[in-house]
């Protein structure tokens, strides 16, 4: 049987040339990064130039990168950091209603400590709009996080426009760029962001290794003390072989930007065509054009997205219902609601996100097995009726 990984924005596989570097900062060059014999200094040394590569590819200085455990480490110490650091000046923070639940519960976590919560709506397309955001301000805001891609849908947010809105206002704007880093250009200038976060997993690197970029002049507190690496901001010995993978792995993301992002984008159009034009009572979910190229998700009605995903797995296809973060929960996709597509169809969500290995030939798999995994779902389906419909909620196309 064939099989297709059509999941990449859960993770990535580790790219070849990432892989063979791991292992030797594993097995032979595995000294200390604090350590000031030969082999300490020698895995330093590797670590700065990770360092630098995951600097270079986001347009910051070296000094501005903070490795972390992950994105979502990095978005809580973002989130965290700045209103500890910054609670004397005000205590009022936004965001927006289709982040990942890193974002979103840290912020809410905040709000039972007393901290002030805006959750911005988003339009039925997933884009947050920067007059709303506007509005949101008030004298007391010392935090606006919006992420830059979103991971279920797709839609790419105006950063660099709410970026020069909150310019000069002395307002800390973080952005976490796990799912657009490697897919479209990132550069913390252009965006203008304080913060940003980003991962590893997502770009052909290892799992467990991720950084935030804090700008200089930025405040910000530590929220993991002890030995003071990572410039006291955040302490532990460093996850030496994953940060040189990452850099790795950020070095190659640069270099294949424009092919992989061509190569995405072609095999995305072939899949969202071949989806609208044999199955009917699909919607597209996500911006149109301002999305990232990997991200094909829809709703088809009448069916349950789990259900489709066991079928799609038990025809050897690997998909997602929405975030790996929550796909053990039986609840809608947050984002999609927030969107504005009603329980029903929600729950019908597909979400595919392609990788730069997928081919022609895995799209024309899928669209040969999915038409008919979803015909015979919906034919024992009680809410499929072609003469009457259902009347609980409509479907744009």
């Amino acid at each position: 049987m064939r099989r297709v990984y059509l999941d990449n924005s859960a993770t990535t596989p580790v790219d070849p040339e990432v892989a063979e570097l791991i292992l030797t900062y594993y097995t032979t060059k595995y000294g200390n990064p604090s350590s000031i014999h030969s082999f300490g200094r020698e895995a330093k040394k590797a670590l700065e130039d990770a360092r630098q590569q995951v600097a270079d590819f986001i347009g910051a200085k070296s000094a501005q990168i903070v490795f972390t455990s992950g994105g979502t480490e990095a978005d809580n110490m973002a989130v965290l950091g700045t209103a500890y650091a910054n609670k004397h000046k005000g205590n009022h923070i936004i965001t927006s209603a289709i982040e990942h639940h890193a974002i979103l519960d840290t912020c809410l976590y905040l709000e039972k400590q007393g901290f002030k919560l805006t959750i911005l709506p988003v339009d039925e397309d997933g884009l947050l709009h920067v007059e709303d955001v506007e509005k949101a301000l008030t004298p007391e805001t010392i935090l606006v996080s919006v992420m830059h891609a979103n991971n279920e849908v797709g839609t790419v947010q105006p950063i660099a426009e709410i970026g020069k809105l909150l310019k000069g206002k002395g307002i800390v704007f973080h952005t976490d760029a796990v799912q657009s880093l490697g897919k479209i250009p990132v550069n913390v200038d252009d965006l203008g962001v304080d913060l940003l976060t980003a991962s590893a997993h997502k770009i052909y690197g290892p799992k467990g290794v991720g950084c935030l970029y804090i700008r200089k002049g930025t405040r910000i507190e530590a929220l993991v003390h002890g030995g003071g690496q990572e410039r006291k901001r955040r302490s532990g010995t460093e996850n030496t072989p994953g940060i040189i993978g990452f850099g790795k792995a950020c070095e190659l993301a640069g270099q294949r930007l424009e092919a992989d992002a061509a190569h995405l984008k072609n095999l995305r159009e072939l899949m969202i065509k071949g989806i609208m034009e044999t199955i009917p009572d699909v919607k597209l979910n996500g911006h149109p054009t301002e999305r990232i190229p990997n991200n094909v998700n829809v709703s088809i009605r009448y069916v349950e997205g789990e259900s489709l995903l066991l079928s799609l797995d038990m025809n050897g296809i690997a998909a997602s219902s929405g975030s790996a973060c929550t796909s053990g929960s039986l609840d809608p996709s947050h984002v999609l609601l927030a969107m504005g597509i009603c329980h029903e169809i929600a729950h019908g969500s597909l979400r595919f996100s392609l990788g730069r290995a997928n081919t022609v030939e895995d799209i024309d798999y899928v669209l040969e097995k999915l038409p008919g995994i979803v015909e015979r779902l919906r034919a024992m389906s009680p809410l499929y009726d072609n003469e009457r419909g259902c009347n609980s909620c409509t479907l744009k196309k």
